[in-house]
């Protein structure tokens, strides 16, 4: 009739009623007027069914212990002076231990994702701040807290519900920081008589003890960091020897995202700052990445619409695409954004901008080589490492004979191109080939994308998944999920002089025909793609050589090894971007810098850890994805309950407007929540303008807001930014409590008479 989990709830709710009565009543259960008054009975008592006692002693103190009744101090000396030292000292020890951990387990289960969806944002952001402090060093804290009597008990069972430390590891902790207290509580007990007070308990002297070694334990974890740090600098003074005096204050190496939002911060912190770039100002982002991807991309969405353009009752003839009219767009717009990332902009901030290959020679000196010129060092208290990122190259046999570009290397070979290749093969279904064939695709080009994995955008669910396979389908991409790249091949002059991609994945569809290879080579399911232009995008690795760190002693790994505050094995060294990674996004790179900037000036004195906790990210396909947060299989992975809640976008009035007839279905929006709350745990958008319709939930998930309070806000009609709304409401509708709808049904019909 009642499952298990019914049973647990009502359980731990009955525990958290008994604790509000008994702070309600405890003052007067429990006082110590009350124990003396009674105490030559329960010495009788004891004396005449001691086994008795124990037992409803023990039973009796776990119940006051787990509602952290007002007055268990008395309950306490009351063991003392009955049971004695030896039995009370057992058996207070494990049932007070016991009913702390009780606490913590109706903390977590019935408080802990219940009491931030009642706490505003900024109380929210403080208490995660707060658990995350005692999930890293609680055992300290714990420790600390439970020698210091002043400090409630239920507080800090209530304190430690809120994180995730292990119950086994608090039970031990908190039995083991109760103990001296407990012993003196004890021993104070067989000195009932002469007792007044509660207070008179802890002498001064004793109380001056607990908390100085409380305070001591408090301590540790800042004093151990503190101390290695020291260790770390005495033995870098052992192998360099460090500047009386440093040029800088911070010296950036690299002016892509990550380098030049380190040397802003920096100079608007009135640091001196050198920033050190050998090749062009904005690194990848402005130069082969972001910037000439995104205008290229636009040049194919409008060729695409104009192609649709019968379809919205509009007349064209047929879409002819100028791709040096194209190419000559592309550098256009990296010329006009060029200016924000300018040597001449951060030199009138401050920083001296310095075009020059950089190799770090000890952790406060750089070796800076200009063409030209002598090497010339400089030093400073902290150096940023944010060289950036370099495409992977897969190993796949013939591909250097037969010749290849990367998302680097594309854009110079297009310049020198006379028109647009007509078959192009890419190998990567993550975000940049899926992007890049697309674009091709729709600007007229045969486009092939391969992909060993069994879909696109790998890191996707699967719904995402598979409308973006078929908006690139319908845009003319053949899609080769789940194939293996054997080898490339040249064909010879007499056969067509053709460059071929060899496949191979058994259960291809039928209808797809494609030369044959070399039956005597292949196995008998390869066939082959062929080729005018193979884009290699299967990913990014970090570039560290060259910059001297494995003279230091870094290991220039993928990615670089930091700590959570983005300092290296050398503390006078950071590092911030793709060579650290996980995340190789632009903005990624961007909010990362800045903490190492001010980690880097603030050396010594302090650090702040970068949240990556609320992080959006997004594919500008058509339709785009963006996400925040996490996506179903990430929850899955984790073991996390959750709850989905899909607005599909073909019921929006604004898209509806601005469909193209016969298109690709325009998407949907999937918010994952808290069961039962409308706490985010992460939005998936697929759909037009994904990622400006995915800002809103960022703001909510960052500020701790929930679905109500999107549902709450007014929205502009018709926009696609309703769709906030209108997911908002579907989930406020699956969560109505039946009961009460059917009372106000009921309430309806008397009123209509």
């Amino acid at each position: 009739m009642f499952s298990a989990r019914m049973l647990w709830r009502f359980g731990l709710w009955a525990l958290l009623a008994l604790a509000l009565l008994g702070v309600l009543q405890g003052a007067e259960w429990f006082s110590l007027a009350n124990l003396q008054a009674h105490y030559q009975h329960l010495q009788a008592w004891y004396a005449q069914a001691p086994w008795t006692v124990r037992g409803v002693y023990f039973l009796m103190y776990l119940l006051v212990a787990s509602a952290a009744v007002p007055g268990i101090v008395v309950f306490t000396l009351a063991g003392g002076a009955v049971l004695g030292f030896g039995w009370a000292l057992l058996l207070v020890s494990f049932a007070s231990s016991l009913g702390a951990t009780l606490t913590l387990l109706v903390v977590r289960h019935v408080l802990a994702d219940t009491l931030p969806a009642y706490m505003g944002p900024g109380m929210t952001r403080r208490l995660a701040l707060m658990t995350r402090g005692l999930e890293r060093e609680g055992v300290f804290y714990l420790l600390s807290m439970r020698l210091i009597p002043l400090v409630p008990y239920g507080a800090i069972n209530v304190l430690m519900g809120l994180t995730r430390m292990p119950v086994g590891r608090f039970y031990v902790f908190t039995q083991l920081g109760m103990l001296p207290t407990t012993i003196i509580y004890l021993q104070a007990g067989s000195q009932l008589a002469a007792l007044e007070s509660v207070s008179d308990v802890l002498q001064p002297q004793v109380a001056a003890i607990l908390i100085a070694l409380a305070l001591a334990l408090a301590c540790t974890p800042w004093l151990t960091r503190r101390t290695l740090a020291w260790l770390r600098r005495r033995a870098l003074g052992a192998r360099w020897t460090r500047p009386a005096r440093f040029d800088y204050n911070l010296i950036v190496i690299g002016a892509g995202a990550g380098g030049l939002v380190s040397a802003y911060v920096a100079a608007h912190a009135q640091a001196r700052v050198a920033l050190v770039e050998a090749g062009e100002m904005g690194g990848d982002c402005l130069n082969r990445g972001c910037v000439p991807s995104k205008a290229l991309i636009q040049s194919a969405r409008i060729a695409q619409q104009a192609r649709q353009a019968q379809g919205f009752g509009v007349q064209t003839g047929p879409v002819q695409v100028d791709f040096a009219a194209v190419m000559q767009r592309v550098r256009s717009i990296i010329a006009a954004i060029a200016p924000h990332d300018s040597p001449e902009r951060y030199r009138a901030m401050g920083v001296d901008v310095v075009q020059a290959y950089a190799t770090i020679v000890d952790p406060w000196t750089v070796e800076l080589r200009r063409s030209g010129q002598a090497p010339e060092r400089v030093s400073a208290r902290s150096i940023i490492l944010a060289t950036g990122s370099q495409p992977l190259v897969p190993a796949i046999a013939g591909l250097e004979q037969s010749g290849y570009v990367t998302s680097d290397t594309l854009w110079q070979a297009l310049e020198q191109a006379s028109a647009m290749p007509r078959r192009i093969a890419i190998v990567g279904g993550g975000p940049v080939g899926c992007e890049l064939a697309q674009a091709f695709a729709r600007l007229g080009a045969q486009v092939s994308l391969v992909e060993a994995a069994p879909a696109l955008l790998t890191r996707e669910d699967a719904d995402v998944s598979t409308l973006v396979q078929t908006a690139l389908r319908a845009d003319g991409v053949r899609v080769f999920t789940a194939h293996q790249v054997l080898r490339c091949e040249t064909l010879p002059a007499h056969a067509g002089g053709d460059k071929l991609l060899v496949l191979r994945q058994p259960t291809r569809p039928q209808s797809e025909t494609f030369a044959a290879p070399d039956a005597a080579t292949a196995p008998d399911d390869a066939f082959a793609v062929p080729y005018d232009l193979l884009i290699c995008a299967i990913g990014r690795k970090p570039n560290l050589s060259g910059f001297g760190l494995e003279e230091l002693g870094i290991a220039s790994d993928t990615p670089l090894h930091t700590d959570a505050y983005l300092q290296t094995l050398i503390p006078s060294i950071y590092a911030a971007g793709d060579v650290v990674g996980p995340y190789q996004f632009t903005h990624a790179a961007a909010h990362q810098a800045w903490y190492a900037a001010v980690n880097a000036l603030l050396e010594g004195w302090g650090a702040l850890r970068p949240d990556y906790s609320v992080l959006p990210t997004a594919v500008y396909v058509a339709p785009q994805v963006a996400r925040v947060g996490l996506n179903e299989q990430q929850a899955q992975a984790r073991g996390l309950a959750y709850e989905v809640t899909r607005f599909d976008l073909a019921g929006l009035d604004r898209a509806i407007c601005d469909a193209a007839l016969g298109a690709v279905p325009p998407g949907f929006v999937k918010v994952l929540t808290v069961p039962g709350r409308d706490t985010l745990l992460g939005v998936s958008i697929v759909g037009e303008q994904a990622a400006e319709l995915l800002a809103p939930y960022v703001l909510a998930m960052r500020q701790g807001l929930g679905l109500k309070a999107i549902l709450a806000t007014i929205h502009t009609y018709p926009t696609l930014s309703e769709s906030a709304k209108h997911v908002a409401g579907q989930w406020q509708r699956a969560h109505l409590p039946a009961a009460a709808m059917s009372w106000l049904a009921r309430w309806h019909r008397w009123r209509r008479g």
